[in-house]
């Protein structure tokens, strides 16, 4: 198997199920052609709308300046952006790097590793939204896929208390898949991932140990499908931008008895599926 990280950063991870890796991308040649693809971006849509936005020149630092402004505008110009970004080939490319393959072989022990289709793009979560943010859940009944995968968080702005870090219950993932419902009572205006809620929720989230890591743009949360997390609140007043990359074990056995079918952005109903993790 590759040796992308130490031992005891493998074994940090089997046992917490969440892993902070310092400075795992490069700056300039991984992530800033993705912050200078948004920028053009951005710059394309103020023109589109003929708005009047002036921005400084490009800086890795201030990539989304402008952004604020447009969705000031029309929030429904920000989902331009969102479904944009995911298109860049600086982004493609990382998603599909060879260290990231390599990272997925180590950890899991397999020599046949998979990128899940609909499972990577870029968050932008805008200071003081609700209707986006992730309710505490499981990646695995959101993805699917295979049990035995992991996502690779990393930021493209420095996360700080106000922006809303991610928030993770370490050793959850050790507690095997937990059963969900469907529909979130207190947020009906949320739909398909976003609607799914523990069973238990409070009684179980209070079991764990949470962290909640700081990080900066370079540096990579390695992260368990079975890991508990939920997005954090933005308080602050700049989007926190951030990229997700889900690969998985071709070889698990659960994910080689359902055809490593997709979830919910395949247009997979997860009840079909796994009609015994559906509390409702």
């Amino acid at each position: 198997m590759p040796s992308i990280i130490t031992t005891t950063q493998v074994e940090e991870f089997h046992n917490k199920g969440v892993l902070v890796i310092p400075g795992f991308y490069d700056l300039a040649e991984d992530v800033r052609p993705i912050q200078k693809g948004i920028y053009d971006l951005i710059g394309v849509i103020i023109c589109k709308y003929r708005l009047e936005i002036l921005r400084p020149e490009f800086e890795p630092d201030t990539f989304d300046v402008g952004f604020q402004e447009l969705i000031a505008h029309d929030r429904r110009i920000g989902g331009e952006i969102y479904d944009a970004v995911k298109q860049l080939p600086p982004f493609v490319r990382l998603v599909a790097a060879k260290k990231n393959e390599e990272l997925l072989r180590q950890v899991r022990g397999t020599a046949l590793a998979g990128i899940a289709g609909g499972g990577y793009g870029i968050r932008i979560d805008n200071p003081t939204e609700e209707k986006y943010r992730a309710p505490w859940h499981q990646e695995y009944p959101a993805q699917l896929r295979s049990l035995d995968g992991v996502v690779l968080w990393s930021p493209l702005v420095p996360i700080t208390p106000e922006s809303g870090p991610v928030e993770f219950c370490v050793g959850s993932h050790k507690g095997g898949v937990i059963r969900v419902t469907t529909r979130d009572i207190a947020n009906p205006e949320k739909s398909g991932a976003y609607a799914l809620r523990l069973e238990n929720e409070a009684k179980v989230i209070a079991s764990y140990p949470h962290i909640a890591p700081l990080t900066c743009p370079g540096d990579l949360v390695l992260v368990d499908f079975l890991t508990l997390h939920a997005s954090g609140f933005n308080c602050g007043t700049r989007s926190r931008w951030s990229m997700q990359f889900r690969y998985f074990n071709f070889l698990d056995p659960t994910g080689v008895r359902i055809a490593w079918k997709g979830s919910f952005a395949s247009a997979v109903d997860f009840r079909d599926v796994h009609p015994e993790l559906v509390a409702d």
